[in-house]
């Protein structure tokens, strides 16, 4: 029988660090640490990634359905979350993310947040 993931919901915004800054920022790879209230954490494994395409609020109907399908595989400028679940080195696991979204026409960077809080991995 499966059990439920149970998780503690954080959502807050982070800063992360890298040893190697990823190739491309709006399409980074997992950082190696985080920094959460004021402590760093440091990141032993990356569990799993994925992305989330989907365009919200005012940015769901600005765009040609043909258009808005293909963004949804492959994502579009400013738009799109990249998911990570990573254990520390304490054996905690969270999910962070980073948001394309731009905070605004001067600064165009996405920001990583602390999603969750993975309490127990479902069986």
């Amino acid at each position: 029988m499966k059990s439920i993931e149970e998780t503690r919901f954080i959502g807050q915004e982070i800063t992360v660090e890298f040893d190697k800054e990823p190739a491309l920022e709006k399409k980074p790879h997992a950082p190696n640490r985080f920094i959460w209230e004021n402590e760093t954490h440091t990141i032993t494994d990356t569990l799993s990634e994925w992305t989330d395409f989907e365009r919200r609020g005012r940015m769901q109907t600005n765009m040609r359905p043909e258009n808005a399908r293909r963004a949804r595989q492959k994502g579009s400028w400013g738009v799109g979350r990249f998911y990570f679940r990573v254990r520390l080195t304490d054996g905690r696991v969270f999910d962070l993310y980073y948001d394309r979204t731009p905070k605004g026409t001067r600064n165009r960077k996405g920001s990583w947040h602390l999603f969750r809080q993975i309490l127990n991995q479902a069986a």
